[in-house]
């Protein structure tokens, strides 16, 4: 079966690149003349700083795939260039960190007002939303229900659906977890009565506990973005235009189509209020 899967997902990337081919030819011309980029020209690869998230996965071989890695990689055909690094990290605070000191180039991560104090993105170029997912025995109905006194809620340290957990929550009490699996755990031994995040992981684990569900509404809407570092305006423009250019030209919907992420939706500039 994971080998099935994996051969289809190799068919659909290779079906995408394919298909991108005559959007990246079109625009082609000047990116080696562009100064905004010409650092990135002359390094010849571009270096992405990625963690675990809707955005970013592996296949079972280890071989990295998600909306990242299509955005990073049709980025990288644009400029002439031969290479994309992916430079993985344990959670976002690490992925701000590397961004910051030069070692990325920029990274893919949720807009946040506190990680905005730190770098710089991009307009939002997907959406979705941070809800619960909770155990088979669960009471629970919605949102509202969750923030009571005696509920315990799983979360990953760090992460943007934390942070905006934190801002909301004013009687149940957040248990932290260093990752997404530890963050289910604590709902299967009983130590948690729900985990927050983002819709599609929360979708993809509640296959891992049997009788869970993920609640229809939300606590938050959350807009991803590219994150550059603050001295890096001509980098972040350019970015800025490209991600444009691919939503004209329906390339980045192409990308997200073949990412298979349910709940998440492209962002325009008429769409992000």
């Amino acid at each position: 079966m994971k080998l099935r899967r994996t051969i289809a997902a190799t068919t659909r990337i290779g079906g995408l690149l394919l298909a991108l081919v005559p959007w990246v030819v079109a625009t082609a011309e000047a990116q080696t003349t562009d100064p905004r980029v010409a650092d990135l020209v002359q390094a010849g690869k571009v270096r992405i700083g990625v963690f675990l998230s809707f955005q970013y996965s592996k296949t079972a071989t280890g071989q990295p795939q998600g909306l990242a890695i299509g955005i990073s990689r049709t980025f990288s055909s644009h400029l002439g260039l031969g290479e994309v690094v992916t430079v993985e990290h344990p959670t976002p605070p690490k992925d701000i960190e590397c961004v910051k000191v030069g070692e990325c180039d920029f990274g893919f991560m949720l807009i946040d007002p506190a990680r905005a104090t730190e770098v710089d993105f991009t307009p939002p170029f997907v959406r979705s939303d941070f809800t619960y997912l909770l155990p088979a025995d669960s009471s629970l109905q919605n949102v509202a229900d969750v923030d009571h006194s005696g509920i315990r809620i799983a979360t990953v340290r760090g992460h943007a659906s934390t942070i905006a957990l934190l801002r909301i929550v004013k009687l149940a009490s957040p248990v932290y977890a260093e990752s997404y699996e530890m963050a289910v755990d604590l709902v299967r031994s009983g130590k948690a009565d729900a985990f927050a995040s983002i819709r599609e992981i929360l979708m993809q684990y509640s296959a891992s506990l049997p009788g869970s569900r993920v609640l229809g509404d939300s606590y938050q809407t959350n807009l991803a973005g590219i994150a550059v570092a603050k001295e890096r305006a001509g980098r972040l423009s350019y970015l800025t235009e490209f991600l444009d250019d691919m939503k004209q030209s329906g390339a980045l919907k192409k990308i997200l189509d073949s990412a298979d992420l349910r709940g998440v939706e492209i962002v325009t500039r008429k769409t992000t209020n």
